[in-house]
């Protein structure tokens, strides 16, 4: 049976402005590959909710798992949640008890619970609440999106509340070997063994250092050792 399969979409402005480096994907697919989720897609959209709604509807229709990062805080221009809302037909406004995760927070930190702040407990209805232990202000599940912070501490810790929740597969194991030789030369045994071998993903990564040109080949699969037979196999290939 094929793993579940997943989707992240990245919402801001600044990551693509260039503002904001994203290392939230980076992360997220390395958390999926070790509990056999596969991450197949991601997109990234700016702060426009026609094209946040348009991507999430295609994106929880096309994947079993979808992903977001971005956008939930106390701003003008965190629309994330009205846009999940608005993807699905759910009303949205404060709930009850995200709004009692916060007040406890600012109440023990001496701070205002004002109206900015009380936005980030607007949850649309029917979502379950994501727990955030940095920093208190709940993501949330709708269907099958999960949506999640942007700031890379709080959706780390977000990604592992969700996690066990879900039902993976096999986890994606990976062997690489290294050829000196251009990618132009090894392309057609290369081509071969990969036709040989469908079941398993198989990747070129040329490099180029002092003057040498080369390729990691990269092999990846859920069994290993199909794996394993099918290196020694990439092995006596390049040999030579």
């Amino acid at each position: 049976m094929p793993n579940p399969t997943a989707a992240m979409l990245v919402i801001g402005d600044e990551i693509l402005s260039g503002r904001t480096r994203d290392a939230n994907m980076h992360h997220l697919a390395g958390q999926l590959t070790e509990i056999g989720v596969d991450l197949k897609e991601v997109r990234v959209v700016s702060d426009d909710a026609p094209a946040i709604v348009a991507a999430v509807q295609a994106l929880s229709a096309g994947f079993d798992h979808v992903f977001t990062s971005g956008g939930i805080g106390p701003t003008h221009d965190d629309i994330t949640a009205d846009c999940i809302a608005a993807a699905f037909a759910a009303s949205i406004d404060v709930r009850d008890d995200a709004r009692a995760l916060l007040q406890a927070h600012y109440d023990r930190s001496g701070q205002e619970l004002n109206a900015a702040r009380l936005r980030m407990a607007r949850i649309p209805d029917g979502a379950t609440l994501i727990d955030n232990p940095v920093s208190t202000a709940p993501g949330f599940t709708l269907k099958n999106v999960h949506v999640m912070a942007g700031v890379p501490s709080v959706f780390r810790a977000m990604v592992a509340s969700v996690l066990p929740t879900l039902v993976g597969g096999a986890p994606l194991l990976s062997r690489s070997l290294r050829v000196v030789r251009g990618e132009g030369d090894i392309a057609g045994p290369l081509g071969a063994f990969a036709e040989n071998h469908s079941d398993l993903s198989v990747g070129s990564y040329p490099f180029q250092k002092d003057g040498v040109y080369g390729s990691n080949i990269v092999v990846r699969g859920t069994d290993a050792a199909q794996l394993d037979a099918a290196m020694t196999t990439l092995s006596g290939i390049f040999a030579t």
